[in-house]
């Protein structure tokens, strides 16, 4: 068997390259969110819509909610546009906008792709560090 070869203290293994660059990326995101809570709070109040949404109802709940489910069902639609309305109505006077989400949503990429670059060439430094 090989001698496994050791990393220098200037030299950080594989692994630390990649938790680094991994925190890296989550502060980066958590500053950017930090900095709009509210645009954060929407995205995943609309990201949970969406699955809601995404999930079909089965035939069992068709029959045991009935006309009742009906009705919760568009009181729901109801209260969701009055919370829609009231939260856009909010976003506006915080002068929130939709440029200013992209550009957080954007960063949060940037980030998780830079860490993804930085993980990736930690690899392959590795693998020819051990030729």
């Amino acid at each position: 068997m090989m001698a496994r070869q050791q990393n220098s203290p200037e030299s950080p293994s594989v692994r630390e390259r990649a938790i680094d660059a991994y925190d890296d990326a989550r502060e980066q995101a958590r500053e950017r969110l930090e900095g709009s809570p509210l645009l954060a709070l929407g995205g995943g109040l609309a990201l949970g819509a969406l699955v809601g949404a995404l999930l079909p109802a089965t035939r069992a709940e068709a029959r045991l909610i009935g006309k009742a489910g009906s009705r919760i069902t568009t009181g729901a639609r109801d209260a969701f546009d009055a919370a829609k309305e009231a939260g856009r109505e909010k976003l506006t006077e915080l002068n929130i906008t939709r440029d200013a989400g992209a550009g957080a949503v954007q960063a949060l990429i940037d980030g998780l792709g830079e860490a993804a670059r930085t993980s990736g060439q930690a690899a392959v430094d590795a693998v020819r560090a051990r030729g």
